[in-house]
This record gives C-alpha cells, sequence and structure tokens, in this order.
C-alpha cells in the first residue's frame, strides 16, 4: 500500500508546487501578494514558504493586475518557462480574458504546433464564506467554452495534489480551479510522487439507481446525500468528473446506462452552466436508456447575496438535491 498521511487540501497543492519546482527550474510561481509580501503565501496560503526556499526570482509578487499576471505568464510559457500564475480569486477571471483566451489559447494553434504554452492559470470559484456577489462566483463555464485550455477542478487534497502535478507537466493553457471552501478540508495523500491524468473521472461512490454527477463542494453534499438516502432504498451513483476539458464522458454515460437516471449539480447558475452540456453529451449518446428526464440542480441564477441566510439559498442545498431525486422517482416509477 502506498505510505499515505492526512493533509489539508492546501498543503496537498503547496506541495504539489514545491515538488515541481524541485523537479523542474523552469517553473515559477507569479501573483499578487504570494511570495514576501504575503508570508503567509496568498489569501488561502497555498504559496507559503516557497520564496524562502526558492528565492524572488522564482516565485514572484506581482502587481495588483490580473490582466499584466496572466500576459506575462504567457510571454514566459511561449518563451521556454512553465508559469504557475495564481489570481486571488476566480471572480477576476474576466479581467485577464484577453491574454489567456485570446493569446493563450491560441498561440499552438496559430504557429501550426511550433509553439507551445505551458501556462498553469490557478485560482479558485465558490461561495458558502459570505464573501458577497464579487467573490463568490463560480465562473469554469466560462472556461470550458474556449478551445485550447484544459480545466482541472479538484475535490480531494489527493487530486488536488495530482492534477496540479499533471497541469504544471502538460505543454498547454490550464486553468485550475479550486474552491474556497476546500482548502482546510483534509485526505489522504501519498508521499511518493504521483500524478492524476486528466480526462478521468472518479467513481467516488457506486449504486444502481441514479447518477448524480457533482464536483468540489457539490460533491460533498452529493455524497452526503447518498448516505441519507441509502437508508430509504435509494442508491446513488456519485461521480466526480475531475475535469470539465477534457470531460469523461464515458464514464459518465456508462453509468447511466446502468442506472436509467441522470441527475447534475453545480454551484454555478443554472443558465449555461455546465450541466447543460453534460446533459446534451448524455442525451446524444445514451439517450434511449433515460428512463426520466435529466434534472439539474444547480446555483439560482442570481447575483451571489452577502446575507447568510440569503447566500445559502442561492447555492444547492443537499435538501435541494433530495427533492430533485425524489421528484423524479415519484413521476417516473
Amino acid at each position: 500500500m502506498p505510505d499515505e498521511r492526512i493533509i489539508t487540501y492546501s498543503v496537498a497543492l503547496n506541495e504539489a508546487l514545491r515538488e515541481e519546482m524541485a523537479r523542474d527550474n523552469t517553473v515559477f510561481v507569479l501573483g499578487e501578494e504570494i511570495g514576501v509580501w504575503g508570508d503567509g503565501g496568498g489569501v488561502f496560503g497555498v504559496t507559503k514558504g516557497l520564496a524562502k526556499e526558492f528565492g524572488t526570482s522564482r516565485v514572484r509578487d506581482s502587481p495588483i493586475s490580473e490582466e499584466g499576471i496572466v500576459a506575462v505568464g504567457v510571454g514566459a510559457a511561449a518563451t521556454g518557462m512553465r508559469p504557475v500564475v495564481e489570481l486571488m480569486y476566480g471572480d477576476f477571471l474576466p479581467l485577464a480574458m484577453e491574454p489567456l483566451v485570446n493569446q493563450a489559447a491560441k498561440l499552438r494553434y496559430m504557429f501550426g504546433g511550433q509553439a507551445r504554452v505551458p501556462l498553469v492559470l490557478r485560482s479558485n470559484v465558490g461561495a458558502g464564506g459570505g464573501k458577497a456577489a464579487q467573490h463568490s462566483q463560480s465562473l469554469e463555464t466560462w472556461i470550458m467554452h474556449v478551445p485550447g485550455i484544459k480545466l482541472a477542478m479538484p475535490s480531494t487534497p489527493y487530486d488536488a495534489k495530482g492534477l496540479l502535478k499533471t497541469a504544471i507537466r502538460d505543454d498547454n493553457p490550464v486553468v485550475f480551479l479550486e474552491h474556497k471552501l476546500l482548502y482546510f478540508s483534509k485526505g489522504n495523500v501519498p508521499r511518493e510522487d504521483y500524478t492524476v491524468p486528466f480526462g478521468t473521472a472518479c467513481i467516488r461512490r457506486p449504486g444502481r439507481d441514479i447518477t448524480v454527477v457533482a464536483m468540489q463542494a457539490m460533491l460533498n453534499k452529493a455524497l452526503a446525500v447518498a448516505d441519507r438516502l441509502t437508508g430509504e432504498g435509494i442508491e446513488l451513483e456519485v461521480i466526480d468528473p475531475r475535469t470539465l476539458v477534457p470531460l469523461d464522458i464515458e464514464t459518465i454515460v456508462k453509468s447511466v446506462r446502468k442506472t436509467n437516471r441522470l441527475v447534475i449539480c453545480h454551484e454555478a447558475v443554472e443558465r449555461a452552466g455546465w450541466a447543460g452540456e453534460v446533459a446534451m453529451q448524455v442525451m446524444e449518446h445514451a439517450f434511449e436508456f433515460l428512463d426520466a428526464p435529466i434534472v439539474r440542480v444547480c446555483g439560482k441564477n442570481v447575483p451571489m447575496p452577502y446575507s447568510a441566510n440569503l447566500e445559502s439559498l442561492a447555492i444547492p442545498s443537499e435538501e435541494d438535491l433530495i427533492s430533485a431525486i425524489k421528484q423524479m422517482i415519484a413521476a417516473w416509477c
């Protein structure tokens, strides 16, 4: 058995950065308050200690300019480095969309494969911490829409470390989105070197009655709901995609062919969210196996409220998921 220990999601990310920087001297990190300016290693402590170990030439504090941070990263990646740039909050991704979408995502194609952009953009998504409308969004579907960018969203400390190492070693741009509420969650992480491949979903819980696809904080709610419904004789199969680009639709389709029902749960607003893309692909590949319409349990189509009571109403709850599942069963038994 691998030598494992319990560490937090944040520490797992820190280890991935430290190990990749030690392995490859072209890897460096860049962002606001991640080094000398931020002794704690940024808002969530992910880069803690890296400046002391690797120096300020490889752990670079930046001005407050998301577009500038990503533009520098694109240039560095295109000229032989492997930058890992950090945006303090994923809500600021729109400020960096020009260099990310029009440069990083396009250069390899526009130069006929002669250029590569091994850039990792780390940031975070999610609500639940009372950070209000401008610091609580989940904008992953914006990125999913852009050809040329890979998109990883780890749900566990194990995946956080393994997927980040894979991202850093990839020769293509990767947007790596963490969840704010998971940074201090804990899990088993091997001591030895490992990676988690992109495009390989994980069946977090096997079941026979309904397939539930969820990630990050919503994955934890789906697993809790699965525990609660077992006592009522309902067995959920819970799938964590791990990456949205590439998307392991084969694992999801195989599950739906077994359970004949699908619920997709994400924290991002429902309108034009990635649940719609997954649902459409399942319709294309497994329509004849569905015994009920696909159901989405997603965030409300509103700006995220600051009030704790209103915020909780805007995010899918365990009760929302249970209600959707029971309505599906009642209507289509």
